[in-house]
């Protein structure tokens, strides 16, 4: 763990050392999984609590977008239109023309810098990716060719080996409406520009250079549309802010703690993801469902610790919060028929994009079927004498059922299970041999059946 911090502060300076041991924690349970990817590349994944945070290929370390979803800022980041993330996520690079021109400007980049990329209006990176030229490259090139070489996507398999959990929406760091209506105009205006000019990259340039075309014609009429919209909207949100504006900055943000908390508990949650970390819970689960252009800040509410909170859910009888690890509390029950959670309404913005993202989750999971995968196990020289009677030599490969029934088939015809305690078998030479360590053959004379299996 001392190493792999080392080499993640190294790769990400810009992380602080609490960041660093949130990331890679001393006590949490942290596995190392490696994979191949589909060109053949030998990859290493690190996960915490199920969920990958880092990959490393050729000894370069990679955050997933679960560790960028916490720490979203670790990377310069690029922004692309929604409907690119598809492409993305079936293998496709990113293209230049696809990339979003803010008015702020491109961060300053080098070729091969490791990059984040965003989706227009939400500030949590969907990809990981290297920069294939600088940004002034990019902007000689005219924002044509490929811009952006990617590695990991929202997702993918390597999004689905973890908990599935959906990106938090997190408001871009420039707000101000006008500047927002003028880098629109901006992008349709580059949009336009490529698809009258021949581009090296016609499949992916005439995807984009088509989505701006087909919009160009209603613009005059969406944009009074959007504008009469959001008049309205700043009407109602006026009204909304004057019933706010009475309670106290703690008081919303307990209030913000409360509907997160519920929103997870009856959305996010599986009673299989039991016991769940409350760290995990908090990070993967109630961040998520945190509303655009708002933060969690436990600090800011009146709980100040986020134990204290789970500790009055608990009294609630909402759920049940137990320390399994020495230091490390985990959510061990919930109570999913508690009237609270029951009477908890999902806003209607995350509700019908927890829709679809289940129904592309349903699509992709037909398209592609995961192999079956399963354990064999080759006889030794050490257990030849064992497998020997049922007529097996060393190097025969059996399954785990096969050794199974062998076993329990050379017990029983060598009447060795216990006649006091069935639950026991006695050790003959043969067992002893093949199954006990030097320290254990002259103390143990007899096995139960789980321990004898498992062996």
């Amino acid at each position: 763990r001392r190493k792999l911090r080392a080499d993640v502060a190294a790769a990400f300076p810009s992380l602080s050392a609490d960041q660093l041991t949130e990331l890679i924690p001393n006590k949490e349970e942290l596995n190392v999984i490696k994979i191949y990817s589909h060109k053949g590349e030998a990859v290493t994944v690190y996960t915490n609590n199920k969920n990958p945070i880092l990959f490393e290929i050729e000894k370069v370390l990679y955050p997933t977008v679960y560790t960028l979803w916490v720490y979203p800022d670790l990377l310069p980041s690029f922004s692309t239109w929604p409907p690119v993330l598809q492409k993305l996520a079936g293998g496709a690079d990113l293209m230049l023309p696809g990339v979003v021109v803010p008015s702020s400007g491109f961060p300053q980049v080098e070729q091969g810098t490791l990059c984040a990329v965003t989706l227009l209006g939400n500030r949590s990176p969907v990809a990981v990716g290297v920069a294939t030229m600088s940004t002034a490259e990019m902007l000689a090139a005219g924002m044509k060719g490929k811009g952006f070489a990617v590695l990991h996507t929202y997702m993918d398999h390597l999004w689905e080996y973890g908990d599935k959990s959906y990106p938090p929406t997190l408001a871009p760091l420039v707000t101000d409406t006008t500047e927002k209506e003028s880098t629109e105009d901006e992008e349709e205006t580059e949009g336009r520009e490529p698809g009258s000019s021949s581009s090296p990259d016609p499949p992916q340039h005439m995807d984009i250079g088509d989505l701006s075309l087909k919009e160009t014609p209603m613009g005059k009429e969406e944009l009074s549309e959007n504008r009469a919209a959001e008049t309205a909207q700043d009407g109602s949100t006026e009204v909304q802010q004057e019933a706010e504006d009475s309670r106290t900055p703690q008081e919303q943000m307990d209030a913000l703690f409360h509907q997160c908390f519920f929103h997870a508990l009856k959305c996010k949650v599986k009673k299989s993801e039991l016991p769940l970390l409350t760290s995990t819970f908090l990070r993967s689960h109630m961040f998520s469902c945190c509303p655009a252009g708002q933060q969690l800040d436990i600090k800011k509410s009146s709980y100040k610790k986020f134990s204290k909170f789970l500790q009055c859910m608990q009294q609630q009888k909402i759920l049940q919060v137990k320390e399994l690890n020495k230091g490390v509390e985990s959510i061990v029950e919930v109570d999913w028929k508690h009237p609270d959670v029951r009477a908890f309404a999902v806003p209607e913005g995350f509700a019908s994009a927890s829709a679809a993202q289940d129904s592309k989750s349903e699509d992709r999971e037909q398209g592609y079927h995961a192999p079956e995968i399963i354990p064999l196990y080759g006889v030794s020289t050490k257990l030849m004498p064992l497998f020997q009677e049922s007529g097996h030599k060393k190097g025969s490969i059996l399954s785990s059922s096969e050794v199974r029934n062998i076993i329990i088939n050379y017990v029983k015809t060598n009447e060795l299970v216990d006649e006091t305690n069935k639950n026991f078998v006695k050790v003959n030479a043969i067992l002893c041999d093949c199954l006990l360590d030097k320290s254990e053959q002259d103390e143990i004379s007899n096995l139960k059946w789980d321990d004898l299996l498992s062996r």
